[in-house]
């Protein structure tokens, strides 16, 4: 639009103030669309806050909606420098005397001192080619292949590069000034049955001993771990694993060895992780006091002001707090000791939060483990209270007919529609306030050519007398 300005030519108005306050008093219905949209972002913000909240409290039932949550264990060591112990949800709570006789080790072998090498890129095949055939255990032979000039480094590189259960490397058995490189064969797994067995070797490393002076020399027996279980003075059982991580000496417990004890033993406890599940429960009445919280602070009313909060008056958000306090507070139907979290030391106070008797919990965790597992996890003939809250979340949120979902479409459409208003009317404003400007512009020139043959009347009168 081009700016239209005023001659200012001494007629004691100020048209352009007339004109700003004009326009001015035509753009009111377009601020109050303005702050409407402002606070309907405002409540679409705090309802995309509250989905997430929920979800957030969702999470905390989960933890406490399967068995699984129940059925947790924790384990200590008398010596950890030993062994360590993990537990599952199938450990069986008692402790466990556990001696370790023998680790598990990979093989290891290099070739004779004899048959060292005084460079690692000296050609070891002494013929226009060869082959070096090893196996792993009871398993398939696996060769590589040699050329006419192949070296130390050749052959290290050729067997890492089948990936065949065994890495190779090689070390300097030897010194700085006369070095003896040799060849060192580790297999990758442990145990017994996995020893690496030389079948053939065109090379004068000489593996295979063809020469009658050469050979291998172990450096690491294969061999597998012993783990005895039991109380030394009764009848303690023996296992023979391949590995240092076993998982079948204890049931529902894993053990991984880390040195033998002669004939000391390592008592393993192995007990109910009641702390975590306290820690669970807890975290679902944090988050259900979040989401009423979050609520309370947006659902208030100012008399002074006579304003409301961005929740105030808003049934979905009543619907909210209705569906979550029926899913806390419900009876459990099927149970028979515990059947509400208020027997179990939930409260809920006047502003529609939740506290925990802890000494309450602590009794009840104590002595009706089961009962209180029950009160929460779902079960074929029990929905528990865990679920509820689950099932409680999902319908709010549902994608199609969710409660906040439609209440969440429902402002974006406003929020649209408003956007679109406002621009019509931002628009017609500006339409409005180019119209007075030429108006008021041709009525500043009208009234500047009046003044102009005022005084030249006003001059020609004068000159006359």
């Amino acid at each position: 639009m081009a700016t239209i300005s005023f001659g200012g030519l001494g007629n004691g108005l100020d048209f352009g103030q007339v004109v700003d306050q004009l326009v001015k008093v035509a753009r009111l219905p377009v601020d109050r669309l303005a702050d409407k949209k402002a606070s309907l972002n405002s409540k679409s913000t705090d309802y995309a806050t509250l989905s997430t909240k929920l979800v957030m409290l969702q999470s905390a039932a989960d933890k406490l909606r399967l068995s699984t949550s129940f059925d947790r264990t924790g384990t200590s060591v008398s010596d950890s420098t030993a062994l360590s112990a993990a537990g599952s949800s199938t450990a069986t709570a008692g402790t466990y005397s556990i001696r370790i006789t023998q680790l598990a080790q990979s093989h290891q072998l290099t070739n004779k001192a004899a048959k060292a090498v005084a460079a690692t890129s000296t050609d070891i095949v002494g013929g226009p080619s060869g082959t070096f055939t090893f196996r792993v255990g009871s398993g398939a032979d696996q060769t590589v292949a040699l050329g006419s000039t192949a070296t130390l480094e050749d052959l290290r590189t050729a067997v890492n590069d089948l990936g065949a259960g065994v890495t190779a490397s090689i070390i300097n058995t030897g010194s700085d000034t006369t070095p003896a490189y040799r060849l060192v064969l580790t297999a990758v797994s442990t145990g017994a049955a996995n020893g690496v067995t030389i079948v053939s070797d065109d090379t004068d490393l000489d593996l295979d001993n063809g020469s009658g002076t050469g050979g291998v020399d172990t450096l690491q027996a294969a061999q597998d771990a012993t783990v005895v279980v039991g109380d030394p003075n009764q009848n303690p059982v023996t296992l023979t694993r391949s590995s240092n991580v076993v998982s079948d000496a204890i049931p529902g417990v894993t053990l991984t060895l880390l040195k033998t004890t002669g004939s000391s033993t390592v008592q393993v406890g192995v007990s109910r992780d009641v702390a975590a599940v306290k820690a669970n429960i807890t975290a679902l009445a944090t988050a259900y006091n979040d989401v009423v919280k979050f609520i309370n602070e947006r659902n208030t009313y100012d008399t002074a002001t006579k304003k409301g909060g961005l929740f105030f008056n808003e049934p979905t958000v009543r619907g909210v707090l209705t569906q979550l306090r029926t899913a806390l507070s419900s009876s459990v139907a099927g149970l028979s000791s515990v059947s509400t979290a208020g027997e179990i030391g939930f409260k809920t106070e006047r502003d529609g939060t939740v506290t925990i008797d802890d000494a309450k919990l602590d009794s009840a965790l104590a002595s009706g483990y089961s009962a209180v597992k029950n009160l929460f996890i779902n079960q074929t003939s029990s929905t528990g209270i865990a679920q509820l809250i689950n099932n409680a979340v999902d319908v709010l949120d549902d994608a199609v007919s969710g409660a906040l979902t439609l209440r969440k479409n429902g402002l974006t459409k406003q929020i649209t529609d408003l956007t679109a208003e406002i621009a019509r009317k931002e628009d017609a404003v500006a339409q409005y306030e180019d119209r007075l400007r030429r108006q008021y512009a041709a009525l500043d020139g009208l009234l500047g050519r009046l003044q102009s043959q005022i005084g030249f009347l006003q001059t020609s009168s004068t000159n006359r007398q």
